[in-house]
């Protein structure tokens, strides 16, 4: 029988219609957890440990984070003796590989191999290539999130453990981001910095302009905020390689497509006026298994300095053109400093003999998975934390870990300053914002991952948490996303199963369940 081709027509358009809603999945849960960082698989343990059905929801393809993606040497100085719970035995694990104790440095493959296995043991569902596209709330609370393939998930808690904050955001949770002026929290840390010689500074004495024009990503001094005022800035990102001198596991630097060696201009000038005196631009530090963990060592480095102004807003195209600018700007640097006849010969030979690891990524080429986003959005919720409570307020009656790093902010920007060098004037190129300032260990309070109790309440955040920017320097570090992220994933598993908001969690209940599992919430 031949329908009619009106009705054909509507036919057609209504399977359309359908079928997609059709192949799209509901999936329920007690507890999601948004983002498989350190942070984010901790919690999703933690919260299954206490009996809640959990989902983790990765937007990529790895767990881990940045442990998995090239920060080998753990930022775990002056704090070892504060960690604990599912953070120390992640450590332990890792050690347990080298047959040592905790283990603080690893290659990138042992971090999400231990955490793989971690996850199987206490059969944490984790779910590959879910980027948020929407959240429905109802009544202050969350009902559920759409994935960006049409799926849809519902659960009593969520917690968002991404390192952008995406799920807070879309949960219409206040944030912010960028460097707040002194005077917001009375912090003396606070705003823009001083120029002053020291560490990661140029030393340099190098011209900013070429045919009359500051150079890519130098900021004017005019464009510069007075010392101490909020520009709302960020600090650099980066791309951390594990590259290797063993010569049967190296993986050539190959010349980038599109390559320019004029990015490199300024590092090009450094050489040009002080040669083989120029600090090691790729900050190599010795792994195991002869390997490196490159981080920023200088002034010049694999940061690129501003490119990431954009990125905690940014829409996915964007953040993808940043990811790639950030990619560029790595691998065009490595393959500079290995060829370009501006660098002096030694230090060419020197980083020839270092390349790509063929037993890491290698389902990337070599290249890691993971930008480091040092910071992104900041929750502004219960409690925002800020240089006081690091340094004058430091105990915390809802104390739910320890941190204790110091307030770490890496370069912000390049900028051309008029320098006075009688009876002279000069141009030069100055590094601004790197910032190491010592603190004692510190107690995490539960208040600084919930948002305000008015615009959500069956969310925690355990990475993007309530801070300033000074603050959020200090947490930033990946044992204590893990140790904010277990105590996230307890406190979830406890609101579900007594159905209250996360503002209700009995902190007595909250504090001995997280004794109970190793977490340290008292100095030894």
């Amino acid at each position: 029988m031949k329908f009619p081709l009106i009705l054909r027509v509507t036919l057609s358009i209504c399977f359309s219609i359908i079928t997609p809603l059709l192949k799209a999945e509901v999936k329920q849960a007690d507890v999601i957890v948004y983002g498989g960082t350190a942070g984010g698989v901790m919690a999703g343990i933690a919260a299954t440990k206490q009996g809640a059905s959990v989902l983790v929801l990765e937007p990529g393809n790895h767990v881990g984070g940045m442990l998995s993606s090239g920060l080998g040497r753990t930022d775990m100085d002056r704090q070892q003796h504060v960690i604990g719970g599912l953070s120390l035995e992640f450590f332990q694990r890792v050690g347990a590989h080298y047959g040592e104790g905790a283990g603080w440095m690893f290659e990138p493959h042992v971090a999400e191999k231990v955490m793989n296995a971690m996850l199987a043991e206490h059969d944490v569902t984790v779910l590959f290539g879910k980027s948020l596209d929407s959240v429905v709330k109802e009544n202050g609370r969350i009902r559920s999130l759409k994935t960006t393939d049409g799926d849809d998930y519902v659960a009593n808690v969520f917690i968002d453990a991404s390192y952008e904050g995406d799920l807070m955001a879309k949960a219409g949770v206040s944030y912010t981001f960028g460097r707040e002026g002194r005077e917001r929290y009375q912090e003396s840390l606070a705003g823009r910095r001083e120029i002053l010689r020291g560490k990661h500074q140029l030393n340099h004495k190098i011209s900013p302009f070429k045919d009359g024009k500051l150079l890519p990503h130098i900021t004017a001094e005019e464009d510069l905020a007075p010392v101490g005022a909020g520009d709302g800035k960020i600090q650099s990102y980066c791309f951390r390689l594990c590259l290797t001198d063993v010569p049967e596991n190296r993986i050539p630097i190959e010349k980038p497509e599109g390559y320019d060696p004029d990015r490199y201009e300024l590092l090009r000038r450094c050489f040009e006026v002080d040669g083989e005196k120029v600090v090691g631009s790729l900050g190599i530090k010795k792994m195991p298994n002869g390997k490196s963990d490159v981080n920023s060592g200088w002034g010049i480095s694999l940061n690129l300095l501003g490119a990431n102004q954009d990125y905690p807003d940014a829409t996915p195209e964007r953040r993808k053109e940043i990811w790639d600018e950030h990619m560029s700007w790595t691998h065009g640097m490595v393959y500079y400093l290995q060829n370009d006849p501006s660098v002096p010969e030694n230090t060419r030979k020197f980083y020839r003999e270092w390349g790509l690891c063929k037993d890491e990524f290698t389902d990337n080429g070599g290249w890691p998975h993971q930008l480091y986003i040092r910071e992104a959005r900041r929750m502004l919720g219960e409690h925002v934390l800020t240089q006081h409570d690091l340094m004058t307020q430091q105990r915390k009656y809802d104390c739910i870990g320890i941190a204790g790093y110091n307030i770490d902010i890496r370069e912000v920007q390049w900028v051309a300053l008029r320098t006075f060098y009688f009876p002279n004037v000069t141009d030069e190129v100055y590094m601004e914002g790197y910032l190491s300032h010592p603190v004692e260990p510190w107690d995490i309070p539960y208040r600084a991952m919930l948002p305000r109790y008015s615009e959500c309440q069956n969310l925690l955040v355990p990475v993007c948490i309530s801070a300033s920017t000074v603050a959020y320097a200090s947490f930033r570090m990946e044992p204590q996303y893990m140790i904010a992220g277990q105590s996230a994933g307890v406190a979830a598993a406890i609101a579900s199963e007594k159905v209250i908001p996360v503002h209700r969690v009995p902190m007595d209940a909250l504090q001995e369940a997280l004794i109970r599992e190793g977490q340290i919430i008292k100095l030894p």
